[in-house]
């Protein structure tokens, strides 16, 4: 690893420890030569492709995942936990059918998991994924839930 600071190529790992929830390695580094010390994080690559509905392909991000979840419950009362324990439910699911999955298969299983864990959050999500464009859509889907229920 070469040394922000001053470019040398001798640099020591002084601590070592998982980060964002066992996902990432954070890792303090000290240089050799001037002694500086900095942070690096070991993330994994991801080998995954998504499918998306126009045909186009782009890299697995369970950030994504993350990013439309949150939107989906805002002002909700959720569990702690509970979107990271979804995020990898989903990233689990797409690893286990990859190396590539279409964006509407891990649409379902966002509304999948969205279902047991909060069903607000679901019409949410499910308002985008399945693109509502009119109350009756909103009626359908209630009425669905209704009858898993």
């Amino acid at each position: 690893m070469r040394c922000p600071y001053c470019g040398a190529d001798d640099t020591r790992v002084v601590d070592s420890r998982p980060a964002e929830g066992g996902s990432t390695i954070r890792r303090r580094r000290e240089c050799e030569a001037c002694h500086n010390r900095f942070t690096t994080y070991e993330r994994r690559e991801y080998a995954l492709v998504v499918r998306k509905r126009d045909g186009s392909a782009e890299p697995f991000s369970p950030g994504k995942i993350v990013s439309g979840v949150s939107r989906a419950m805002v002002g909700r009362d959720v569990l702690p936990g509970s979107l990271e324990a979804l995020v990898r439910t989903v990233e689990g699911f797409a690893e286990e059918h990859g190396p590539e999955v279409s964006s509407a298969e891990i649409g379902h299983r966002v509304l999948e998991a969205l279902r047991e864990l909060d069903e607000v959050a679901y019409l949410r999500f499910a308002s985008v994924h399945k693109e509502f464009e009119h109350a009756v859509d909103f009626e359908r889907e209630v009425a669905a839930l209704e009858e898993r229920t």
